[in-house]
């Protein structure tokens, strides 16, 4: 054979292949997928599966079952359409962030009605998460001050729902994760205040029954009470913590100050996976609760300062590094007493997993959402670093609730098996029901879902 007969095939160029788009959480937990941005609702969520806010669940419940599913990201409609300075009614778009709100409103005499840890969460995830603040013993949740929604189908009609009108569907919808329909609309009231601060009075506390008794006696005395405690100590001084309580401050107690613009930093670098370890928590723990020197404190804050001293720290989630992390929250009957919340603390400590971000609640009665999470009682809520161990902690914790007459909170959850949810969730069978109603196809879904009912994806 002649040289000149010999082909060479050429050597193929190596071509990366393209990255497949991720959605994520703030555990900052990928799932294959990406969503759809628009100022118009009402046309993009036309054959959608899910629709997410902000990203700010902890868990799996804005990201798709299946990365061909649809998703709506809804944060580019954040139209405030209609507020009455007279009752307080205000009407916006399901993108509309609680922060918009907030910084638009306040200085005008009027506050959310409710408000979680961060104000950066729209007021579809409010209303989807039925979220809860430092007054549900006083105000219960947010659903418990909306009027009405407006909403798309999974059968693509589009309604109004409020508890006179399509009331099962309203209340199915509050607390419901996204699972009933699109929210495109949410009216709501909210809230006169006499100024624009917080008068708080915190305490440090030496031990979780001390925290319990402090809580209780609170309750009735202030409308906004939470704590943070340390859940890494042990002994005699398991759950000490600092206990904060606040209520609006008069505008002679506020002397007419002009809040200050709050500061906001960003978290610079993921932090290694290695530098938040039992070690370092623990330090930070000791810190924090010595930081508050005198026993007991008491002054005017800002807003910011009581409600969402986080949010000053843009991108926290990074200390996690990338392994992520997931929260877990969980809700304690009072019919368990006391003693169930010590030995809910105990087991915690003994399992470990746990970082310096723990906050308790005292929490009042059940609201009227199908699948709220609030019941009268303890509500805590732990940040947790991902790890090997962490599915086998979640069970036991998970366990433990079920034995007391407790649930989880599902905005936070990422965990939780579906026997675990459906052994402590009564209500399942109802919101079942709602769903075979509007939903019989199970169109709408989510990664949450598919993991707890068993959707398609």
């Amino acid at each position: 054979m002649a040289v000149s007969d010999v082909r060479y095939a050429p050597t193929p160029l190596a071509i990366p292949a393209p990255k497949q788009p991720m959605l994520t959480g703030w555990g900052r937990l990928p799932a294959p997928g990406a969503e759809i941005l628009t100022e118009n609702l009402e046309r993009s969520t036309q054959g959608a599966v899910l629709s997410r806010g902000l990203g700010r669940s902890y868990g799996d419940s804005s990201l798709p079952a299946s990365p061909s599913d649809k998703v709506v990201g809804t944060r580019l409609a954040n139209r405030i359409l209609s507020f009455d300075e007279e009752t307080g009614e205000l009407v916006g778009e399901a993108g509309v962030s609680l922060a918009e709100i907030v910084r638009l409103l306040t200085p005008r005499g009027w506050f959310s009605p409710v408000t979680p840890g961060t104000k950066f969460v729209t007021l579809g995830g409010m209303v989807s998460s039925d979220v809860h603040g430092k007054n549900h013993h006083c105000e219960g949740c947010f659903g418990a001050h909306v009027k009405s929604l407006k909403m798309r189908l999974a059968d693509e009609s589009i309604v109004e729902c409020s508890p006179e009108q399509y009331s099962d569907l309203f209340y199915g919808t509050i607390g419901g994760m996204g699972l009933l329909g699109h929210i495109l609309e949410v009216r709501f009231t909210m809230q006169r205040i006499p100024s624009q601060w917080i008068w708080m009075e915190s305490e440090r506390v030496d031990n979780i029954d001390e925290f319990l008794a402090a809580l209780g006696k609170a309750a009735p005395s202030w409308p906004m009470t939470m704590g943070w405690i340390d859940c890494l100590n042990t002994g005699s001084s398991m759950g000490r913590g600092i206990l904060m309580a606040g209520r609006w401050a008069t505008a002679e107690e506020s002397r007419f100050k002009r809040v200050p613009e709050g500061r906001e930093v960003t978290f610079p670098v993921d932090l290694p996976n290695w530098a938040l370890n039992p070690t370092t928590a623990k330090l930070f723990n000791t810190a924090y609760y010595w930081k508050h020197m005198a026993k007991r404190m008491e002054g005017l804050v800002t807003p910011d300062t009581f409600f969402y001293p986080l949010d000053a720290i843009l991108e926290w989630n990074r200390a996690y590094g990338p392994r992520g992390f997931t929260q877990y929250q969980c809700v304690i009957p009072r019919a368990a007493g006391a003693p169930a919340v010590r030995e809910f603390m105990n087991l915690l400590t003994k399992l470990g997993g746990a970082s310096p971000l723990c906050v308790i609640k005292d929490c009042g009665p059940e609201g009227q959402g199908v699948l709220s999470f609030p019941l009268e009682g303890t509500s805590i809520a732990i940040d947790m670093a991902m790890s090997a161990d962490l599915q086998r902690i979640v069970d036991r914790l998970n366990e433990f609730v079920i034995a007391t007459g407790g649930r989880i909170y599902l905005t936070k959850d990422r965990l939780t098996r579906s026997d675990h949810f459906r052994a402590m969730e009564p209500r399942l069978d109802r919101f079942f029901a709602l769903r075979e109603k509007y939903d019989p196809g199970r169109r709408l879904r989510s990664a949450q879902s598919k993991r707890l009912f068993g959707d398609p994806g």
